[in-house]
């Protein structure tokens, strides 16, 4: 059973934090991580579901800070954060810094932790539409004058770098999750032809 002190400090004091960040990374996208982290964490034994759903909770609070470091700054806002002393030990809260640390697919090394490597899985994406929307938002938000067609091509760039068959998340999962590769199968016939992929993201961000 999780603490509902707990629960509802983080309900009211940490989830309103996202409602400075872009639609990739607002509570919705937050509470999508919430809910795969604790599935994850129903496979590990003498898991602290504690740990796992604060993780999850501050995993991108600092986003809107800095994108790029999000992580890190993350990773500060909790480990900065006085009222967790309440409900975790000193090395509690130092094992989920360093889990939101480790979260980005991106980063070339492992997580350091369990927490950290169920938060970076939960945080992947499994639908198409997700993708191709964050994709755009993030590009026309941060290159505003970027024409469509270029918007288009670095989207796809992105994304073949990230899902393809090379793509730096695709080994990046450490649980079994059958949604997942599902869909790694879809988006990569997806981006196999570039007008196909031309097509599908301009109908779904028209």
């Amino acid at each position: 059973m999780m603490n509902e002190d707990l629960i509802k400090y983080i309900n009211e004091h940490i989830f309103p934090l996202y409602d400075k960040n872009d639609k990739g990374h607002n509570i919705e996208h937050i509470k999508y991580v919430i809910k795969r982290s604790l599935k994850f964490a129903d496979a590990i034994e003498d898991i602290n579901y504690d740990m796992v759903y604060t993780v999850a909770s501050y995993h991108d609070c600092g986003h809107n800070i800095d994108p790029k470091k999000h992580e890190e700054i993350s990773a500060n806002i909790l480990n900065n954060d006085k009222e967790l002393k309440k409900f975790f030990t000193i090395e509690q809260i130092k094992t989920m810094k360093e889990a939101i640390e480790d979260h980005r697919a991106s980063l070339e090394y492992e997580p350091r932790n369990i927490y950290g490597k169920i938060v970076s899985s939960a945080d992947r994406n499994i639908d198409i539409k997700t993708i191709m929307k964050r994709t755009y938002e993030y590009r026309k938000k941060n290159n505003p004058n970027s024409s469509l067609e270029d918007i288009i091509l670095d989207s796809w760039t992105h994304i073949i770098r990230k899902y393809g068959q090379d793509g730096y998340a695709t080994e990046k999962m450490y649980f079994k999750d059958e949604e997942y590769y599902t869909f790694l199968n879809e988006i990569n016939e997806n981006i196999s032809d570039y007008q196909i992929f031309r097509e599908n993201y301009i109908k779904i961000n028209n």
